[in-house]
């Protein structure tokens, strides 16, 4: 088992030196280039080719070109200080696995406001942030694209393809999975018939916030922050017996409105009406249901539907009976079971293998999606995104701090040399 390790991390080693020996022989690097194209580089772009030494040396001197052309090198957070204070593009954190999470929040106006080179150089200044705090054994990211800012579906799918082909071509072997939240309704159509031609599309999924409401703390009373929805809800409170003085009260049991049946419209027999007291004094006479023969024994919970009926229905007594007279609950008739299609009613069927506890897609979608929900949801802060930003991309404020960080443990390093002398 050694042996044959050992012959495989020989043979590694020789393919990396093979793609740096063609890659230096178009071009000599330089001190950047070099530090750039280490090991764990080369062995990506030999795992996104095949390991094909040729391919590889030839997209990895392609990449360098282009990290080049962009000005990877002069890109700070400097440039970008409209985007920073509006969250635009940052990395919201690290996964269980260290990996980091970039949350793209692009407004659909943006790229019409800014042009291309700007656009690209910000979001190549957010990768290369989310690279810069990667640790030592983590080389995979991970991308949230928040599509609800977008109104229109070819938009969006323009800027995520967009970003697909960059991550694809000039960062290979980085991402780890992408997804997309709450995009436009007809996102999905054009996704369905342009992802056989993106190379990304098996790492990417599409899910919705809203399959994920009861995983908020305090699921309970989320349904309460909603005023419209809440004050619609039938309370049971409200809905009060009726007592032995009190005359019974045709209609419904809503606290805003009041369902009113009467007999004496035979054209409207029932109307609305709005209530301004407690339930069952509203603003119109409420008919008791004595006096409507074709609804006695009607509940306020039924009254409407008795409103609805036919003639027959409505003019057939119903015989009221006490609690005490009540007969016991009987169970529900079963009704016979319908027979499960043959294959010579279905021939379809004979092709469809999916197996007990076998998940969909879009069920193994969301469930992936959940661990990186708190990110998504978490709070935009700005000078929590500038710390992960290390020297240069911080800008002058980081280069300032790591100056005086360092004056300062060398300080501290004196003072406690002085003091044990």
């Amino acid at each position: 088992m050694g042996m044959e390790m050992e012959k495989k991390d020989t043979r590694d080693r020789e393919r990396i030196e093979a793609v740096l020996k063609l890659v230096r022989k178009q071009a000599p690097l330089n001190m950047k280039q070099e530090k750039y194209c280490n090991d764990a580089c080369v062995e990506r772009f030999l795992r996104a080719r095949g390991d094909n030494v040729k391919k590889a040396a030839k997209h990895l001197r392609l990449v360098l070109s282009w990290r080049e052309s962009i000005g990877i090198d002069s890109l700070i957070a400097d440039e970008f200080s409209g985007e920073l204070a509006e969250g635009l593009a940052y990395v919201a954190g690290h996964d269980d696995d260290a990996r980091p999470v970039v949350v793209f929040r692009i407004k659909q106006d943006y790229p019409k406001l800014q042009s291309q080179k700007s656009f690209v150089r910000l979001l190549v200044f957010t990768l290369e942030v989310a690279v810069s705090s990667m640790s030592r054994f983590v080389d995979e990211f991970i991308l949230l694209f928040d599509a609800s800012l977008f109104r229109s579906a070819s938009a969006f799918l323009n800027f995520f393809m967009g970003t697909l082909k960059i991550v694809g071509d000039y960062y290979p072997g980085r991402l780890h999975k992408a997804f997309v939240i709450d995009p436009p309704s007809m996102f999905s159509v054009l996704w369905k018939g342009v992802r056989p031609f993106v190379e990304l599309a098996a790492a990417t999924a599409v899910v919705c916030s809203l399959d994920y409401e009861d995983s908020l703390e305090g699921g309970s009373d989320c349904f309460s922050s909603y005023p419209r929805t809440a004050s619609l809800r039938y309370e049971p409170a409200a809905a009060t017996p009726v007592t032995g003085r009190q005359q019974p009260v045709v209609g419904s049991a809503s606290s805003r409105f009041s369902f009113t049946v009467s007999h004496l419209n035979s054209v409207k027999p029932w109307y609305l009406s709005t209530n301004n007291g407690p339930l069952g004094h509203s603003s119109r006479t409420v008919v008791p249901a004595e006096s409507t023969p074709s609804l006695i024994g009607a509940s306020p919970i039924n009254a409407r539907s008795y409103s609805f009926a036919s003639p027959g229905a409505r003019s057939t007594p119903v015989k009221q009976q006490t609690p005490l007279q009540r007969t016991p609950m009987q169970a529900p008739r079963q009704q016979p079971r319908t027979p499960k299609p043959s294959f010579l009613q279905s021939p379809a069927n004979l092709f469809n293998f999916k197996k007990e506890g076998h998940l969909s897609k879009g069920e193994r979608d969301k469930e992936s999606f959940l661990p990186f929900l708190r990110f998504y949801r978490r709070p935009y802060d700005e000078m929590v995104y500038r710390a992960k930003m290390r020297p240069p991309l911080g800008g002058l404020t980081s280069i300032v701090y790591a100056q005086v960080k360092t004056h300062h443990q060398q300080s501290r390093r004196f003072t406690g040399h002085l003091q044990r002398i």
